[in-house]
């Protein structure tokens, strides 16, 4: 895409989360609070390249990750 500015970068990412539904990941989050919403679980899973990530469909992470199978977005698969 050729975007360089890192603010033009925050802006891009904090437009694909609104659209996603998914909330912005803190990285001083309390280990106390409850897991993070699904999506943002497994686009975080997706990020990390190789096959197995390239493989990894929606419903084999909640099923893998033995999470409830809710979203507030439509299902990738």
């Amino acid at each position: 895409m050729g975007v360089t500015d890192f603010g033009h970068m925050q802006e891009i990412s904090r437009h694909v989360r609104e659209l996603l539904g998914i909330e912005e990941p803190l990285f001083n989050r309390s280990i106390a609070l409850p897991y993070r919403d699904n999506m943002g679980l497994f686009l975080e899973q997706k990020s990390r390249s190789g096959k197995k990530a390239d493989a990894l469909t929606f419903s084999q992470f909640i099923q893998e990750a033995g999470l409830e199978a809710y979203t507030t977005v439509p299902l990738l698969q």
